[in-house]
């Protein structure tokens, strides 16, 4: 683009990284980001939340969440997007506690919550094999105005499956069509 005295701005930066984040490159998501100073453009939410999805998707919660840290220092206000990424790619790394930290933490910083987060949230507690928190979860989410979904039900019932609670998966599974949720084919 600068070989044709095209003006790159944040939105191709965030392109070229969701396009490195596709292709499992995050160290080269990493090195655009680090790039774009020296470019004169300044890194918005959607290039953190494209580079921190990078980091999710190659398996680097600790690169994702000090990501999710610097993001204030680089003026840049975390949004939903940002955090349902770090929260997966907690989830990925198996680092239930943190993933619900950071669930924790989104009203204080004044970012509401939705389904995705939560489902994020859920299947973290599923992959830490906490059913019970994946329950709690469940069960927060109409407090919270977020409608759960097929998906927040299905890492529900895988939580309980991995703790051997196939009476609460069962339950839960008689529940779905209440809340007008139609069961997976790999629930049947």
């Amino acid at each position: 683009m600068m070989e044709g005295k095209v003006e790159a701005n944040a939105i191709h930066h965030s392109a070229a990284i969701s396009a490195c984040s596709k292709g499992g490159q995050w160290q080269l998501a990493l090195n655009l980001l680090s790039l774009m100073p020296e470019a004169t453009v300044l890194p918005n939410e959607m290039t953190y939340s494209a580079v921190i999805s990078a980091c999710e998707k190659g398996g680097q919660w600790q690169l994702a969440l000090n990501l999710l840290s610097l993001m204030p220092e680089a003026m840049v206000a975390p949004n939903e997007i940002t955090y349902n990424a770090a929260i997966s790619a907690c989830e990925k790394g198996g680092q239930w506690q943190l993933a619900l930290s950071l669930l924790s933490l989104m009203p204080e910083v004044r970012v509401v919550p939705d389904e995705i987060t939560y489902n994020a949230a859920i299947s973290a507690c599923e992959k830490g094999s906490q059913w019970q928190m994946a329950l709690s979860l469940l069960s927060l989410m109409p407090e919270a105005s977020v409608v759960p979904n097929q998906i927040s039900h299905n890492a529900a019932i895988s939580a309980c499956e991995k703790g051997g609670q196939w009476q609460q998966a069962l339950n839960l599974l008689s529940l779905m069509p209440e809340g007008k949720v139609v069961p997976g084919r790999d629930l049947l």
